[in-house]
């Protein structure tokens, strides 16, 4: 296991996660920055496990326009632990969606991830 800073963490977990269109190379990258009992908070609920918030991100990815983006929106935060980053879904003049991520890293993996999305 490659051992990532926080900050690069949460881009990874942006880009090569949220913002990855390729299913084996999601899958990958999930396997290397997510903890096996991640717990993934959003909205819609509680997702606990590698395998659960792969499917979850799977659904929301097969739901989005292949045209449609993640991007930062702002400074990433940081702390001894935890971490959160602004992103946008869509184009910047007119994004669909908006939130942050916060999460909390231990031994170089994500082992929670709160998703908090903009009215």
């Amino acid at each position: 296991m490659l051992v990532r800073s926080i900050a690069e963490l949460l881009a990874a977990n942006l880009h090569d996660v949220f913002g990855c269109r390729d299913a084996d190379r999601r899958a990958a990258m999930i396997g290397d920055i997510y903890a096996d009992d991640i717990v993934f908070t959003d909205p819609d609920g509680v997702t606990t496990g590698r395998a659960q918030v792969a499917a979850k991100i799977d659904k929301l990815l097969a739901g989005i326009p292949e045209q449609v983006t993640f991007t930062d929106a702002g400074p990433i935060y940081l702390g001894p632990d935890r971490g959160a980053l602004a992103w946008r879904l869509g184009p910047a003049d007119a994004p669909i969606a908006r939130g942050v991520d916060v999460i909390t890293v231990d031994a170089g993996r994500i082992t929670s991830m709160v998703t908090l999305l903009a009215p």
